[in-house]
């Protein structure tokens, strides 16, 4: 689909309302509670909500067809991150070596796109969205996790970390550590397994993986670090990207 074709079937905005908020939360409990299984707060309403919602601005794509939401990220900037009492990362890491990016880092999450929606161009319309928040904020660095599911017992979590261990991990300078870590040590190197999708798309984009996974019981997954300086940013996507954000 072209971008013109895209950006006339799709709207890309931010929630301006507790409406539009609960969309987002409906199609996040789709995706994580209904097709993946996750153990959700607030599934009893058939949403998805914790205490960091109210703090985080709300990334929409809406099918103009047929007016409903089919995509979404979570994003929380700095100094909302203070008034939430940190990021939803600090759960997962202890981020002590990103303290000094922190006033320039705004954190990334619960990505998701309805099934029928999912394709690598709904992806980048979010992408493309989440460059301009960062630019226009005067922001330098996405950080964020993506996750890997756990109902093979950990083994394709153990392949792609030796995978990306290899080509793509940080700085030890820029590194975090798992408050609940994967136990690697468990599993011997198999077959090279392949990228998730949203971790494949940030990889290329030019992030890194900043340390070893952490487990998350609730969402049934191993979480990979991630970091992303706009300053490392692939031509290629910075192209796209600051062209769609200016």
């Amino acid at each position: 689909m072209s971008e013109n074709a895209l950006s006339t079937r799709f709207a890309v905005t931010f929630a301006a309302n507790r409406h539009e908020v609960l969309e987002a939360q409906r199609l996040r409990y789709l995706v994580f509670g209904q097709e993946l299984g996750a153990r959700l707060p607030g599934a009893d309403r058939g949403i998805d909500e914790d205490e960091f919602d109210p703090h985080c601005d709300h990334l929409l794509v809406r099918d103009r067809l047929s007016g409903c939401v089919v995509g979404t990220y979570r994003v929380l900037p700095p100094e909302a991150a203070g008034e939430a009492g940190g990021l939803y990362a600090d759960r997962e890491f202890d981020l002590t070596f990103l303290q000094p990016l922190r006033r320039r880092m705004v954190e990334v999450g619960r990505a998701c796109v309805h099934p029928a929606h999912r394709s690598a161009a709904v992806m980048l319309l979010m992408w493309s969205a989440l460059a301009r928040y960062v630019i226009e904020g005067g922001y330098e660095y996405f950080v964020g996790a993506a996750s890997i599911g756990l109902d093979d017992g950990g083994h394709m979590a153990a392949s792609v970390f030796d995978r990306v261990r290899r080509e793509r991990l940080a700085p030890e300078s820029l590194r975090v550590f798992p408050r609940n870590p994967f136990p690697l040590d468990r599993f011997e190197p198999g077959e090279p397994a392949g990228i998730p999708p949203l971790l494949k798309g940030y990889l290329g984009m030019g992030a890194w993986v900043c340390g070893e996974p952490a487990v998350d019981p609730e969402f049934n997954c191993a979480d990979l670090p991630i970091l992303l300086s706009l300053d490392r940013l692939d031509a290629r996507f910075a192209r796209h990207f600051l062209r769609r954000a200016a």
